[in-house]
Formats: structure tokens, sequence, C-alpha cells
């Protein structure tokens, strides 16, 4: 339709510009009145907004990390890191995992892209992963120094403190698209550990050494999360102010700090290796009282939701030691 003077209608002019296939706004436009005209005009034009807003976070190791969108292909560089990774939400998007990623039990029958050996570069690479997150005590950091050099994006996580496990709950649930899901872990995970810091608060301190490994013999210093654990319990490390964070050790020095509790990592069916090998020196605290006990390793190495579990059973072998020495005064 023409104006008196020739002119075409704005409705005409408007619809004219627009492509063929756009028939539906064209349609709008020739039944809106002029008011609505650029109202309309300007929806066409603004341009298409994400969905997702850029997500900011900073790793382990004070690092600023960027990503324009939730990461859809992640490769996990340990097992702690799967473990936390499938409670944040983000099982879906794990397309490899390190060697001993056995929990939960769909991470078993994920590609494995490290070994012995250390880390397939190769194998990552070729998962052609958008995330990356290696652990920075466990990883050879030469390897991961090459896959950022290889245009890969890597977080690095190390959590030492349980309230870092909680902390990369929510960091994992945000990196994944996963932000509700991660809160809610996170948060269950901090009252798990404060009702075990209320349950204990007060207790005698009982003195404890965490074997690690014993051939050769290892333990952790006051950085680790272990000791983090002891200390929640109401224990005290013996061995909190060694250097390194898991440090070797010898007999001499456990004789010197003469520690109520020897716990060592491991099953039932290594129990009478560990009260074996302690046997030759009856005048430690814990071998006269008969205080060995093993806790399932991956409950207390690991820093990832598990560990309360660790913490909860390490809690009560503590109170069994202040009970058998109240019993005995």
């Amino acid at each position: 339709m023409y104006l008196p003077d020739g002119r075409e209608s704005i409705t005409q002019a408007v619809a004219g510009l627009l492509q063929p296939e756009t028939r539906i706004l064209r349609m709008a436009i020739s039944k809106s009145g002029p008011s609505r005209l650029v109202g309309l005009l300007l929806l066409w034009a603004l341009p298409a907004v994400p969905a997702w807003a850029e997500i900011q976070v900073t790793d382990d190791a004070g690092n600023r990390f960027v990503l324009e969108q939730p990461a859809q292909r992640i490769v996990s560089l340990a097992p702690h890191i799967t473990e936390l990774l499938f409670a944040a939400g983000a099982g879906a998007a794990v397309v490899g995992v390190s060697e001993y990623s056995d929990y939960p039990a769909a991470a078993a029958d994920l590609p494995r892209i490290s070994g012995g050996s250390g880390l397939d570069l190769e194998a990552i690479v070729g998962l052609r992963p958008d995330l990356v997150i290696a652990w920075q005590s466990g990883n050879p950091a030469h390897q991961v120094k090459r896959l950022r050099q290889l245009g890969l994006r890597v977080f690095i996580s190390e959590p030492r403190r349980l309230e870092g496990v909680a902390d990369t709950l929510e960091h994992f649930g945000r990196l994944s698209g996963h932000p509700v899901q991660g809160q809610e872990q996170a948060a269950h995970f901090r009252r798990g550990f404060s009702d075990l810091a209320r349950r204990y608060a007060g207790q005698d301190t009982v003195d404890v050494f965490y074997a690690i490994w014993q051939q050769p013999l290892m333990t952790v210093n006051g950085e680790h999360l272990i000791s983090d654990v002891i200390g929640l319990c109401g224990g005290r490390n013996v061995f909190a102010e060694q250097p390194g964070l898991t440090p070797r050790i010898g007999i001499e020095a456990v004789l010197a700090a003469d520690p109520q509790v020897i716990i060592a990592g491991g099953g039932e069916r290594e129990l009478p290796e560990l009260l074996a090998m302690w046997a030759p020196w009856p005048e430690l605290r814990a071998v006269q009282h008969r205080h060995l006990y093993t806790l399932p390793r991956d409950l207390m190495v690991r820093p990832a939701p598990r560990v309360l579990d660790g913490a909860e059973r390490l809690c009560r072998l503590l109170e069994t030691v202040r009970g058998k020495a109240v019993r005995e005064q």
C-alpha cells in the first residue's frame, strides 16, 4: 500500500528490508500499529544473549580461571578430582580420568589417561577436553605445564583443609554448569564436619601418628588434609612440624614422638602387619595399650566428600583411646 504522495507505508518499507524467511516478523509488523513498530525493530536488532555469563574462579594455585561457558568435556587427573566432579553434578561431562579413579562406579568405565609413568599427554589431547583439572602435588609439574603449552585449559586442585573440599565442590559445580548442585553438596559437607567439630570440641588431646605408607615409612605434616581431620577429632599430629607435605621418617623419630595411637592407611587384613611392625618397641605408648589401628586409605587421603566417613571413623578411634585411658587411671 502506498501513501497519497506515492511513498510506501512504514510497514511495507520495513518489511521490504527483511529477508523472505522472516515472514513471522513481517506479519507482526503489518498487524502492529506504528506505536509498536520501534519496539519490534529494537528487539530484532538486539544481539543474541548467551545463556551463561562468564565463569570466573580462582584455583588452588592462585590462578584466576575464566570460562566463557560451562565445560562440556572434562578430564580429571586424580581420583579425588573425579569424585568431586561427580558429586558436584559434572559426571556426564567427564570424558577421561586418572588411574585408580574407582569411585563412583560410573567412573570405572571411563578412559584412563595416566599410569605409573605419568600422564598420557597424547590421550588427553585426543579426548578434546575444554577443561583439564590437575592435582598440584600429585601430577608431574612439567607435564601439566606441557598441557598448557598445547593450548588446554588447566585448573589446579589441591584442597588441604576440609573447608577447601567444600569450596572445590562449589567451584566444580560452577565450572561445569551445575552451580546449584555444587552449592548443595558443599553445604551438606560443611554441615557434616561442623557437626563433628561440635561433638568432639573440648575433648582431651590425643597424640596421633598417622602412617600413609609403611615401606618406606611415611607420614603427613600439618599442611595435609589428614592433619586437619586429626585436629577436627581432638587429636594432635605428632609430625605436624615436619618439612614436606608427606615426609619420610625413621623409627627413631616415632620413638621420640611416642604417640598414644598409631593409625595406618589400609584394611583389616593389614592390621596384623601393623602390629608386627611395632611389636619390637613395647616402650611406645601406642604399643603398650594396643592402640594400633587401620583406616581405609581412600577415605583419608582423598580430599573428597567421603573424607567425612573417614573423619567419623577416626574420631571414634580417638574416643576409644580416651575411654581406655580413663578406665586405666
